[in-house]
């Protein structure tokens, strides 16, 4: 036992025990959540999402789209035609990203396009998937981070059941790169 006020030495794992420890821990999902809109941080949170993703034992990344709602009270054709074209739109854009993500690094991803709410879609999610490792938000360059990083950050940070990691705007791919 180290005297009072001294830390004792880590003891090195020994690689069977390392080995064990990576094979009980292979089966886990740790999903990271990453919400793909239109914005360029959207880019950066991606790249973040994936590399932490790729050097976590059981890491993978969860694509995250909301759509929001259609409103054609009286036309409800029209409406069905506005969902349809969105929900195709969000499907192509996801599998591009998620073939995108899997050059990168060699990881699938998962795609879930939630029709509604981004905050409520993903309060669910969270509260829904104990798989979810981490939330990832891009935060704007200038002026407010954005709606989503302002809500996560704020009241609803303290009771979250995982962390949020909020990825500046700015970042540099290589400097993303050198972190993760």
């Amino acid at each position: 036992m180290p005297e009072q006020g001294k830390i004792a030495p880590m003891t090195a794992m020994k690689h069977s025990e390392l080995e064990r420890f990576q094979q009980s821990h292979a089966a886990l999902n740790r999903k990271f959540i990453v919400v793909v809109d239109d914005s360029p941080e959207c880019e950066r949170a991606i790249h973040f999402a994936s590399g932490r993703a790729a050097h976590t034992i059981g890491g993978r990344v969860s694509l995250f789209r909301a759509l929001p709602k259609a409103h054609f009270m009286h036309w409800v054709a029209a409406e069905d035609m506005a969902r349809d074209e969105a929900w195709a739109e969000a499907e192509e854009l996801m599998t591009s990203l998620a073939t995108r993500i899997h050059d990168h690094v060699g990881l699938y991803s998962e795609v879930i396009i939630h029709e509604g709410d981004p905050k409520e879609g993903l309060m669910e999610l969270l509260a829904g998937d104990d798989e979810v490792f981490a939330l990832i938000l891009g935060a704007k360059t200038g002026g407010s981070p954005g709606p989503l990083v302002e809500y996560f950050s704020g009241e609803v940070s303290g009771n979250l059941p995982c962390p949020v990691v909020i990825v500046p705007g700015g970042l540099d791919p290589d400097h993303i790169d050198m972190m993760v």
